[in-house]
């Protein structure tokens, strides 16, 4: 777990940095800290955030150009010689290196990090081949990969460095967008579990990344509709936080998943596998509907995709009206 009180200031991501930049000033920060770390950049620093580091430790900073995949490669043959590699790149270039991450890190066990920007539909006007919806899904399917999409410049500082801390392959979203802050200085993160951030009784709205900040938004809106909502915020992804699902399922009755992300194979289908072990329950799905993106902004591609706070509303009042269906 992150010790909050540990150069908390330097890696503070004010409301309005964008998560990629939060990653980069608090990998800078820190990296004193662990002498072994290296970064591999595939001619990106400025749009995943490395600016930073590349700015503070330029000697730490291995440039690959325009060759994801060799990178990816490089980081398992580093880490297997004890260095602590921390590959970067926009999530969609990144998955052409889906094989090198899953042989050369994770079928070797290799201590190495992933760390993607420009996810989902953040990445707005530069259209749907650019746009990473299936990310999720993918890394989330190789064995031992472990997956984080935190929803907050803060927390995405804490993340960074509790991925540095952990001993395994992670991969983990960041975003291009500004965003705003969620949580206080005493705000915890921890590999491996959710997080309650509002209570309510009649449905819960699990969320990551980017949908966590409208998911409490739908909270909002959902109390005039006389229905009481509980708002989970799943950092990680893989492994999921079972136990709390279990809670959350029995004590609500009703689920409802929100992410930037393809429904299949992300937060939606990792939330439905956990439940349907422990406590089954309806549950709704909001993300993009098997569909590639298209360009515009991203506030405006979020409505076009319905995967803002009023959709995640009427989802929630769907699964209720499904649960007490049920009773």
């Amino acid at each position: 777990m992150f010790d909050n009180n540990v150069s908390a200031p330097a890696l503070i991501g004010t409301s309005g940095d964008s998560l990629r930049e939060a990653f980069g000033k608090a990998l800078a920060a820190i990296a004193d800290e662990f002498p072994k770390l290296v970064v591999l950049d595939a001619d990106v620093a400025g749009g995943t955030g490395v600016h930073h580091f590349r700015k503070a430790h330029p000697e730490r900073l291995i440039q690959f150009g325009i060759a994801e995949q060799n990178m990816m490669a490089a980081a398992g043959g580093l880490a297997a010689v004890g260095m602590l590699p921390v590959v970067t790149g926009f999530a969609v270039f990144l998955s052409r290196a889906f094989e090198q991450a899953r042989l050369s890190i994770s079928y070797c066990k290799r201590n190495a990090k992933i760390v993607a920007s420009h996810p989902g539909l953040d990445v707005g006007p530069d259209g749907g081949s650019a746009q990473a919806l299936e990310d999720i899904a993918a890394f989330r399917a190789i064995p031992g990969m472990t997956v984080i999409s935190p929803a907050d410049p803060y927390e995405t500082a804490l993340a960074t460095r509790a991925i540095l801390e952990f001993e395994g392959p992670v991969y983990m979203r960041t975003g291009r967008s500004a965003a705003r802050r969620l949580f206080g200085d005493d705000h915890v993160f921890e590999i491996g579990k959710g997080e309650i951030i509002r209570h309510g009784h009649d449905v819960t709205l699990v969320a990551c990344g980017v949908e966590v900040a409208r998911a409490l938004d739908a909270a909002d809106l959902l109390i005039d509709a006389g229905i009481s909502a509980r708002v989970v915020n799943m950092a990680t992804i893989k492994p999921i936080d079972i136990e709390l699902l279990a809670r959350c399922a029995r004590e609500t009755g009703a689920i409802v998943t929100a992410e930037d992300h393809n429904i299949h194979g992300g937060l939606g289908s990792a939330v439905a596998e956990a439940v349907a072990k422990v406590h089954p329950c309806p549950i709704e799905f909001v993300g993009v509907n098997d569909t590639f993106g298209t360009s515009g902004e991203p506030d405006e591609l979020a409505d076009h995709f319905a995967i803002t706070a009023p959709f995640i509303a009427k989802s929630a009042e769907r699964a209720v009206a499904r649960k007490r269906g049920l009773q």
